[in-house]
Parts: structure tokens; C-alpha cells; sequence
């Protein structure tokens, strides 16, 4: 389980297709506003750019930390993950232990599809997203409710099914701590649906119950 607040990103350093799989291998991104990266084990759950995938290699010397997963064929097609490559910056997140404090929401790392971002505009301090996701997730997105773009637990603004977009707005931390920064106009995210209101709507479909407008 996560909450979709971004612990650092990272850099792909190195991809490789192997039979039934594709590694790939993170460079941990050090810096240092942020606290000391903590070792890492194997057959841990990291959250990369919100998928949930396991440990399979881990170097943690001091100043070459890097951390390997295996990406099997369903999460590179389902997911953006696909298209990284070498040079990327993903986003990273820790699997929730207890007694951590819960600052975003339920994200659970299972990826419900790719989105494109349809605008990106600065307003003020705040930079304003755009994003046209396909019309079976759009309606699981409601305004003021939660979305995970990248694995970033964010507040939905607004939504516009006709035009089929939703929008959100990113504050400065956001920007910096996050590849949001790196994120315009044609570029592909991972999105993650409100998982209670997912049950919902398959509670409703079960009942045959009209969904909401």
C-alpha cells in the first residue's frame, strides 16, 4: 500500500530485455534537502512512477546506490513504464509501514491505465495540468476527489467529460520533488483511480444501478 507522496525520484541507468521480462535498474537520486536514502531489500515493494514492483537487485554503498527491479510483459503494456528509457527520471515511493503518517491516499500501485497530457500552463506560483485519459477511467475521476498521476496523490480540480479531460494543479514542492518537471504537452502518465470509488461503481454495476452523471 502507498499514498502517492513522492519520496525522490530516480534515474533509469540501465534497461535490458531478458526472456520473459525487462530489468530495470534505478540510480537513486541523492540530494541533499532530502533525508538520507535508506537501504534497501530484496523482495521489497517500491512504487515506480506509481507501479508496484519488487526488489531483484540492490547496491547500497554510499554514493552508488542503485536499486533493480524485473518488469514483466503485462506492467510494460498496461502501463508508461514501456516507453522509459535510458536518462528518465521516475518517481519513488517506500511501501506504507505501520504507524507512518498518511498524508496523501489509498494508492495501491496497481496501475489502471496511460493518459496523455492534453496542457500544461503556469499560473502564478502553480502550474496547471491537462489530462485526457480514456473515457472508462474518466468516469472514476470525480472533481475534488483524488487521482495518482505518476503515482502522485493529487486533487482533482475540475472534470470535463464532454471533452474528456480532467485537471489538477501542481504547487512548486510538486514541481521540484516530483518528474512533473519534466511532464508537457503529448507526454504519457500512469493513472491510478480513487479505489473506493471503483468499488462503488462495481458495487452499482452488480445492483444495476444508473452511474452517476
Amino acid at each position: 500500500m502507498f499514498t502517492g507522496i513522492i519520496e525522490r525520484t530516480a534515474t533509469v541507468s540501465f534497461l535490458a530485455d531478458r526472456p520473459g521480462s525487462r530489468l530495470l535498474r534505478l540510480q537513486i537520486d541523492e540530494r541533499a534537502d532530502l533525508p538520507p536514502w535508506s537501504a534497501v531489500t530484496l523482495g521489497e515493494s517500491i512504487a515506480v512512477n506509481g507501479a508496484c514492483l519488487t526488489v531483484v537487485e540492490a547496491g547500497n554503498a554510499t554514493g552508488s546506490t542503485t536499486v533493480s527491479f524485473e518488469v514483466v510483459p503485462e506492467t510494460l503494456h498496461c502501463t508508461a513504464l514501456g516507453a522509459v528509457k535510458e536518462g528518465d527520471q521516475v518517481n519513488l515511493e517506500r511501501s506504507l509501514a505501520v504507524g507512518d503518517r498518511f498524508g496523501g491516499h489509498y494508492v495501491t500501485g496497481h496501475v489502471d491505465g496511460v493518459a496523455e497530457v492534453h496542457l500544461r500552463r503556469t499560473e502564478g506560483d502553480q502550474v496547471l495540468f491537462q489530462i485526457a485519459p480514456p473515457q472508462k477511467l474518466l468516469r472514476e475521476i470525480l472533481p475534488k476527489g483524488s487521482v495518482a498521476v505518476d503515482g502522485i496523490s493529487l486533487t482533482v480540480i475540475d472534470v470535463d467529460r464532454k471533452a474528456g479531460r480532467f485537471s489538477f494543479a501542481a504547487i512548486p514542492h510538486t514541481m521540484e520533488h516530483t518528474n512533473l518537471r519534466n511532464r508537457d504537452r503529448k507526454s504519457v502518465v500512469n493513472l491510478e483511480t480513487d479505489a473506493f470509488g471503483k468499488w462503488v461503481l462495481h458495487a452499482m454495476a452488480e445492483l444495476r444501478l444508473p452511474p452517476p452523471d
